[in-house]
């Protein structure tokens, strides 16, 4: 799985992300970050390593998991394979977003 794969996976499920108004940084440790600006319309989506309110952190086949929805992101933080630094309200909308 490509950082352009995730990051076109990530623009699809954006576009149910109205409301959110919030800078959300996805970061995949080597293999890079995908920054999403959803203050703005339509949201800004880039893989650029930009401040963020809430970073989530994994390696990208546990991403791959959460959009395929054969990982539970709840039970990936629970076991300490996604770190969230910032906000866990928004971490928990954001949840709702990708399993859909």
């Amino acid at each position: 799985m490509s950082l352009e794969f995730v990051t076109a996976e990530i623009k699809k499920k954006m576009t149910r992300a109205a409301g959110l108004q919030a800078k959300v940084k996805f970061d995949f440790g080597d293999d890079g970050v995908v920054f999403v600006d959803t203050t703005q319309d339509p949201p800004v989506i880039s893989n650029d390593d930009t401040e963020a309110e809430t970073t989530l952190s994994c390696p990208m086949d546990i991403f791959k998991g959460f959009i395929d929805g054969s990982q539970d992101p709840n039970i990936a933080f629970m076991m300490g394979k996604l770190k969230v630094q910032g906000s866990m309200g928004l971490a928990m909308k954001l949840n709702s977003i990708l399993e859909d």
